[in-house]
């Protein structure tokens, strides 16, 4: 993927201050361009404590080669390892690129059909992740992860048994 805009903020910081940036591509720049500046940015952007901590997390991130670690290790792995949830009778379809996946609660794996109260299934399976310490999200009945870049593949196997248990318990709740 080569994306003309990217939105930059969790990672910027690494959550420790809140700041955020779009990064934007030439082709993009070039029509935004005036007086042949980019102009852009507003009085309350780029505060010098907020701009030092991620000048600080960018040294680490690179310094510790995170980026590359979940680029070819735990990225794949966690693809890897996500995609056997696709065998649970109640995912239709489990989805992911990089270190950010998805999965979908459905009624008849075989039609992929959602279930008539839609985000119920949802609710009820993000409430099991929470009460089992596994942080995922519900849109509607759609299941999303985004852990950090530093999780190791042991985490990675525990993420996946903590999803596989909160399926079971929501798979109970909805019979």
């Amino acid at each position: 993927m080569q994306p003309d805009l990217m939105s930059l903020a969790k990672g910027i910081t690494s959550g420790y201050l809140p700041l955020g940036a779009v990064m934007v591509s030439d082709k993009v720049a070039e029509v935004i361009k005036t007086s042949g500046e980019f102009n852009h940015g507003f009085t309350y952007s780029g505060h010098p404590t907020a701009a030092a901590v991620a000048l600080a997390n960018i040294e680490i991130l690179q310094k510790e080669a995170i980026i590359e670690q979940a680029g070819t290790i735990t990225g794949p792995y966690l693809q890897q390892r996500w995609s056997e949830l696709a065998a649970y009778p109640l995912v239709g379809e489990t989805r992911g690129a990089g270190m950010v996946a998805a999965l979908e609660i459905t009624n008849d794996k075989s039609r992929r059909t959602r279930f008539d109260d839609k985000g119920t299934a949802g609710t009820l399976c993000r409430d099991f992740c929470f009460n089992n310490g596994l942080v995922m999200r519900a849109v509607g009945d759609t299941m999303i992860i985004s852990p950090p870049l530093v999780i190791s593949e042991q985490e990675i196997d525990e993420l996946i048994e903590k999803a596989w248990k909160s399926l079971d318990q929501t798979a109970k709740a909805l019979t």
